[in-house]
């Protein structure tokens, strides 16, 4: 149950980004017991001057505060999808399929979820959960420390041929093209 002194944030998605909003707490001064992705708990709740100096802090660092409850569900929804699509979900929940998972961890209805979603973001979860996955898969693909069978079958796809196929309809590229190209095709997080 999220209380008084909770801030919701938009684009946090990965470690740095929580060090980096731990850092612009740290340079406003603002005393919190948590940072998480996507949300930060502060100790006590902020004035409205250090508010709007704190927001335009994280603006510069590609950050914004989420106002008013469907941000946040929205938000929420976008850092479970993250988790989904890079396999770091509990190993009972990656026993659902991805609308039972999310009605399950937001505790509504999936498709309040997805209109929700898709009358903020402007696109469907499911088009947003295959986009994180291929961006997953790129960065696999670059690292190349895993066969593209081994990427297929870590990320639960039914065969290699469906994530080729998948990638090359996300990306124009093959998996094998893309790995010669590189990153310079890689988009961060936060862009998707």
């Amino acid at each position: 149950m999220k209380n008084s002194h909770t801030l919701l944030v938009k684009n946090m998605v990965c470690n740095r980004c929580i060090a980096a909003v731990e850092a612009a707490l740290k340079a406003e001064d603002i005393a919190y017991d948590k940072v998480q992705l996507g949300e930060i708990s502060i100790t006590t709740a902020l004035s409205a001057t250090r508010k709007e100096a704190f927001e335009h802090r994280l603006r510069g660092l590609g950050f914004e505060l989420i106002d008013g409850r469907t941000g946040g569900v929205v938000e929420k929804i976008k850092q479970l999808v993250i988790k989904r699509a890079r396999n770091q979900s509990a190993e009972e929940d990656s026993r659902l399929k991805l609308s039972g998972y999310l009605s399950e961890q937001l505790r509504h209805e999936y498709s309040y979820l997805s209109n929700l979603f898709s009358s903020v973001e402007g696109r469907t979860i499911e088009n947003y959960f295959i986009e994180q996955r291929i961006e997953y898969v790129k960065e696999l693909l670059v690292y190349d420390e895993m066969t593209l069978s081994e990427i297929a079958l870590e990320l639960e796809y039914s065969s290699t041929a469906h994530l080729s196929a998948q990638f090359k309809k996300v990306t124009g590229l093959t998996p094998s093209h893309y790995k010669k190209v590189g990153a310079a095709k890689r988009k961060a997080l936060d862009e998707l």
